[in-house]
């Protein structure tokens, strides 16, 4: 009998395009109301994006549109600097 790894799932990052594991990551959320907001727990209803916990990878997910394409939904400026300032909340803990 052989023990199997336990597979770490991964995810890609829409602003530098490249793949972490899941917990390196967080979780952008479009509820079925059409908000966005942050998903700490990476379990709450809705279509996900995943993000890198730093503004650089933000900066790049509003040039290139990544999180828009991922939510299918137009995002707007306010909502950008929401996130902006949940990334830097995080980045105090």
């Amino acid at each position: 009998m052989t023990l199997q790894k336990k597979k770490v799932p991964l995810r890609k990052c829409t602003g530098c395009q490249e793949m972490k594991s899941k917990k390196e990551l967080m979780r952008v959320l479009r509820t079925p109301e059409d908000d966005i907001i942050f998903d700490e727990t990476g379990r709450k209803n809705g279509r996900g994006a995943y993000i890198c916990r730093c503004l650089d990878c933000l900066e790049k997910a509003r040039k290139n549109r990544g999180l828009e394409r991922s939510l299918k939904i137009k995002i707007p400026e306010e909502t950008y600097e929401s996130l902006k300032k949940e990334i830097e909340l995080i980045d105090k803990r």
